[in-house]
């Protein structure tokens, strides 16, 4: 039998993590309300950043999670697919920009002694 890496999500054991840090969680659920409530950006804009994030951090439940409340907000499918691909250009972005450490550092030992 297959054991999935990921739980799914439920009401159980969103009640335990509850349950065990009340504080924690009562201060991140302000939080989250706090950040994506309407403001500069509108909710819709924050939720379609929220995909892209979560697909940078690979975060399962965070994907399925804005990806849902980013349609509910009004997003189409186009938009959330867009937001997908412009963190998949960051990732590879961010890869690519940090090939100047490795030459820097192939430079410093290719370099002989004492320059």
């Amino acid at each position: 039998m297959e054991h999935p890496m990921y739980p799914e999500w439920s009401a159980e054991l969103q009640r335990q993590r509850q349950e065990l840090a009340p504080g924690a969680g009562a201060a991140f659920k302000a939080f989250s309300e706090a950040v994506f409530a309407e403001g500069a950006l509108p909710t819709k804009t924050k939720e379609l950043i929220a995909v892209a994030v979560a697909h940078v951090t690979q975060c399962p439940y965070c994907i399925r999670g804005h990806t849902r409340r980013a349609m509910r907000k009004g997003a189409t499918r186009q938009e959330v697919m867009e937001a997908i691909w412009v963190a998949a250009e960051m990732r590879a972005g961010a890869a690519s920009a940090h090939a100047a450490l490795a030459l820097e550092t192939m430079n410093q030992i290719a370099k002989p002694a004492g320059e």
